[in-house]
C-alpha cells in the first residue's frame, strides 16, 4: 500500500524551489494550527490573525506538537490583523459586490462580509494576492465553501472530490490498492448527461494528479445509479447513460492535455452496490456486464447526485477513521481547499500537499501574482571566479536570470602580474552592462550579495560590506583570490541607491575551538578554510527541509567538488573542518590530500621535486590526476565500468577517506547525536560514490541526505533575504 504522504512530499521536494501563498482562513483551529507546523517547507502560510493569538492557541491546543516546530512556522509565517488592513478590505469589498451582490449591495454591507476570515482569504485569492485558501474545517457552507466557489470558479462544471487511503484488509479486495475516489456532483445547481460527463472526467482526472501511475497504472471509474430502472433526475439510469456517451470525446480531449490522462478508463451506469460488494456485482452483473464490471476494477466512483456523494464520504470516513483523506475540487483553479467539519489534522495536511501538487502540475504555477504578504526582494548575486564571473539575479526564490559571463585571455592580459582587485572596475563594468541587457538597472535591487573573499576569520552569516571590510580585501590581507572582488562589487553596485551590500558565508568563516587547531608541532596550528557557503547553505536546507532552525540540528555536510571540505555543525555553529584549500582531509580529483607525514618529510628532500612542484602536486596536479591522469568522475566511472581495476581501487579509496574524515568528526559533537550527514557539491550527482560512502557510514545510524551540486547564487541571494525579510541581523565586519 502507498505512502501517500511521502509520495506527496517526494514530489513537492522535486517539483519546485518556489512556494505557494496559502491562506488558512480559520487562523485558530488547532487542527489548521498543527497541520501548518508540518506545511511551511511547501508554501507560505497567512494566518488572518495576530501572531500572539496563533501561538498561544497552539500552545495550549498542541502539547504533543515539538515546540521548536511551532517556533519554526510561525517564523515562517504572516499574521494579518483584518481590521487593521484598510487598503485590502476595500479592495474585497469591492470584489464582494460585484461578485455576491449583483452589484448594487451596500458599501457597509460588504465591508462587513469583506471582514469575515473566510472571504477576507477567499477574496485576497480572487485579487491575486494568495494562491489558495483553506477552510471549511469550522466554517458552514454558507461561510466558505458557496462564497468560494462562486469566487474563484474556472468552470460552469464543478465537483468535489474526496480521495481515500484505506488500511488494509477486505477494502483492497473491493479498491484495488486500497484507493477510493468519490466524485459528488453536487456543487453544480443541476445535473445533466454532458455536466455528469465532465465531472466523471475530472474527478478522475484529479486522482491521476495525485495518485502516481506506479500505484494506479491505471484509473478506472464507474458513473453509478441507484437501480436498473426509472428516470429520477438524480440517479437516473436515463442520466446516465447519456452520460457515457459523451465521456470518450472528453477523455480523448484530455489526453491531449497531458498524455498521462490517457490511462483513464470510465464505464457507465453501474448499479452502486454492485460497485461496493463482490457479492452484490457477482449476483447483478455476472449475466448482462461480464466479470470486467465486478467489485475490486474501480477505484473512482462516481455519484450522479449530493445524497450519495455525501452518504459515501461520511459513511467512508466513519468506518475508516484512520484512513488518509484527501478533499480537492474541481473547476475552480486549484484554488480552493474545502475541509470537512469533522476533519482531522492529518485531513489538513494531506489535502493542503495534495493540492499544491496539482496546483504546481495541473495547474502550471509559477509565482503568486502580488507580493502584499511575502516580499519578493529583488537580490543580484555577484560570484567572481578566475576567469568568469556569474551573476543571478532572483525575485524572492525566483530566479530571473542567471549568467556565466567569461573573460578571455586577451581581456585578462592587462591584468597579468597584477594584483587580482586590479580587475574590480573591468568586472563592475562586465556586469553593469550585463544588467542593462537584460532589462535591469542598480536602481532596481534591494540588496547585492557578493561572494566573501579571503577576510580574517569571521563567524558565519550575512555581513554588510563596509569600509573596513573594503580596505582588507584591497589589501588582500588573508591572500589573494578571485572572489576578493565579490564584495567591492557589491558595496560599488549598491553606491548611491537603496540596494544594500552584503557578503553570505565567506571561506574564512571560522568558529573551530582551539582543542581543534592545535597540532603536536607548536609552530603549526590548523587554519580553517572551507567551502563556507555551500557547507552552511546545505545544513540550512537540511533544517528547512525538517522544518526546524540550524540552530537546533547536528549534522556532518560532505562538500565533494574539485575540493573537498567535510564539516560539523552543532546547533547553529561551524565547529570543525578539513582545510580544503591547503589540500587537507581526503584525497580530491586535484588535490593530494592529508599525507603520512614521514612518506611526505622523505618525498621533499629526495631532490625529485622543487618547492613549486610539491606545492602543484598538494592542489591542482594532485588526487585523481596523479592517480588515474583525470580529474573527470564520470570518466573514471566509465573506466570502472570496463574493468579497470586501478580505477576502481582510487574510487573506492576516495570514498572510503570521505567518509572516514566524516565519521572522524563525531567527537566535535560532545557526545550528541549527530542527525544527518549531507553530501554535496558536483560530485554528489554520482549515485556510485553517495552510495558507496553512505555504506561506509550506516553503522553512524543517521541517515544520509544529498544535495547534488554547489547551489551557490541561491544561497548568496538567501543570505541577502534573511536580513531583508527581518528574520537575522546583518553582521559587522571589524576585522580582528
Amino acid at each position: 500500500m502507498i505512502d501517500i504522504e511521502k509520495y506527496l512530499d517526494g514530489e513537492l521536494a522535486a517539483t519546485s524551489r518556489s512556494k505557494p501563498t496559502i491562506i488558512f482562513s480559520e487562523s485558530l483551529d488547532p487542527r489548521v494550527i498543527e497541520a501548518a507546523c508540518f506545511l511551511s517547507r511547501f508554501c507560505k502560510p497567512v494566518f488572518l490573525e495576530k501572531e500572539e493569538n496563533v501561538r498561544e492557541s497552539a500552545g495550549r491546543n498542541l502539547p504533543r506538537v515539538d515546540k521548536t516546530r511551532i517556533d519554526y512556522m510561525i517564523s515562517e509565517s504572516v499574521f494579518v490583523d483584518i481590521p487593521s488592513r484598510k487598503d485590502l478590505l476595500e479592495e474585497f469589498a469591492s470584489l464582494v459586490v460585484k461578485t455576491e451582490l449583483g452589484g448594487s449591495g451596500s458599501r457597509g454591507e460588504a465591508l462587513k462580509l469583506a471582514a469575515e476570515p473566510p472571504r477576507f482569504g477567499i477574496y485576497a485569492v480572487k485579487a491575486g494576492h494568495a494562491d489558495m485558501v483553506v477552510g471549511g474545517a469550522a466554517s458552514e457552507p454558507v461561510r466558505f465553501f458557496r462564497p468560494a466557489l462562486k469566487a474563484l470558479k474556472e468552470q460552469e462544471v464543478q465537483a468535489e472530490i474526496g480521495v481515500f487511503f484505506l488500511p488494509g484488509g477486505s477494502s483492497m479486495d473491493v479498491f484495488p490498492g486500497g484507493i477510493a475516489v468519490f466524485g459528488d456532483v453536487g456543487v453544480n445547481a443541476s445535473m445533466r448527461p454532458d455536466s455528469l460527463a465532465r465531472v466523471a472526467v475530472e474527478t478522475c482526472a484529479a486522482a491521476r494528479d495525485i495518485i502516481p501511475d506506479s500505484t494506479l497504472p491505471e484509473i478506472r471509474a464507474a458513473m453509478v445509479s441507484y437501480s436498473n430502472k426509472g428516470s429520477d433526475e438524480g440517479g437516473s439510469p436515463d442520466l446516465v447513460r447519456e452520460a457515457s456517451k459523451l465521456v470518450p470525446a472528453l477523455l480523448e480531449k484530455k489526453a491531449l492535455e497531458d498524455k498521462k490522462y490517457g490511462s483513464i478508463r470510465i464505464v457507465g451506469e453501474v448499479k452502486v452496490s454492485a460497485v461496493l460488494s463482490k457479492r452484490s456485482a457477482s449476483h447483478y452483473l455476472k449475466n448482462d456486464r461480464g466479470a470486467e464490471d465486478l467489485a475490486g476494477r474501480y477505484n473512482v466512483i462516481v455519484c450522479p447526485n449530493i445524497e450519495l456523494g455525501n452518504f459515501m464520504y461520511h459513511f467512508f470516513s466513519s468506518n475508516f477513521p484512520y484512513a488518509g483523506k484527501i478533499s480537492a475540487i474541481c473547476g475552480a483553479g486549484y484554488k480552493i481547499v474545502d475541509l470537512a467539519m469533522d476533519c482531522t489534522a492529518d485531513d489538513v495536511r494531506l489535502s493542503v500537499k495534495a493540492n499544491l501538487l496539482r496546483h504546481h502540475r495541473a495547474g502550471n504555477w509559477s509565482e503568486t501574482p502580488r507580493d502584499t504578504f511575502f516580499r519578493k526582494y529583488r537580490v543580484l548575486a555577484v560570484n567572481p571566479g578566475s576567469t568568469s564571473t556569474k551573476i543571478a539575479l532572483y525575485e524572492g526564490d525566483r530566479e530571473r536570470f542567471t549568467e556565466e559571463i567569461q573573460h578571455g585571455a586577451e581581456e585578462l592580459k592587462p591584468y597579468e602580474g597584477k594584483p587580482i582587485v586590479a580587475q574590480f572596475a573591468f568586472r563592475k563594468e562586465i556586469i553593469m552592462k550585463t544588467l542593462k541587457e537584460k532589462g535591469f538597472r542598480a536602481e532596481d535591487l534591494d540588496a547585492v550579495s557578493g561572494r566573501g573573499g579571503l577576510l580574517r576569520p569571521l563567524a558565519h552569516g550575512t555581513y554588510d560590506v563596509n569600509d573596513k571590510m573594503a580596505e582588507d580585501l584591497m589589501a588582500c590581507v588573508s591572500g589573494e583570490h578571485a572572489s576578493n572582488l565579490g564584495a567591492l562589487i557589491a558595496k560599488e553596485l549598491s553606491s548611491g541607491t537603496a540596494a544594500r551590500p552584503f557578503i553570505v558565508d565567506p571561506v574564512v568563516v571560522d568558529e573551530v575551538p582551539v582543542r581543534a587547531k592545535i597540532t603536536g608541532v607548536k609552530e603549526v596550528r590548523r587554519k580553517v578554510i572551507s567551502h563556507a557557503l555551500n557547507q552552511i547553505a546545505s545544513a540550512r536546507r537540511y533544517a528547512d527541509a525538517n522544518e526546524t532552525f540550524y540552530e537546533h540540528i547536528n549534522v556532518i555536510v560532505c562538500h565533494m567538488g574539485g575540493g573537498i571540505s567535510v564539516g560539523a555543525h552543532k546547533k547553529g555553529r561551524y565547529i570543525d573542518v578539513n582545510n580544503a584549500l591547503d589540500g587537507e582531509g581526503p584525497f580530491t580529483p586535484q588535490r593530494s590530500g592529508s599525507l603520512p607525514v614521514g612518506a611526505l618529510i622523505e618525498l621533499c628532500f629526495s631532490g625529485k621535486y622543487d618547492k613549486k612542484q610539491l606545492k602543484l602536486l598538494n592542489k591542482g596536479r594532485g588526487g585523481l590526476i596523479d592517480l588515474l591522469g583525470t580529474a573527470d568522475l564520470r570518466e573514471v566511472e566509465a573506466r570502472i565500468d570496463k574493468g579497470d581495476t586501478e580505477a576502481g581501487e582510487a574510487f573506492e579509496a576516495m570514498g572510503y577517506q570521505i567518509a572516514k574524515e566524516a565519521a572522524s568528526l563525531l567527537p566535535a559533537f560532545d557526545g550528541e547525536k549527530v542527525d544527518q550527514v549531507i553530501l554535496t557539491g558536483g560530485m554528489a550527482r554520482s549515485g556510485k560514490l553517495t552510495a558507496a560512502i553512505g555504506s561506509y557510514l550506516k553503522s553512524l545510524g543517521c541517515g544520509i541526505t544529498v544535495y547534488p551540486g554547489e547551489n551557490e547564487m541561491l544561497s548568496l541571494v538567501k543570505g541577502a533575504i534573511r536580513v531583508l525579510s527581518g528574520k537575522e541581523e546583518a553582521r559587522t565586519y571589524k576585522g580582528e
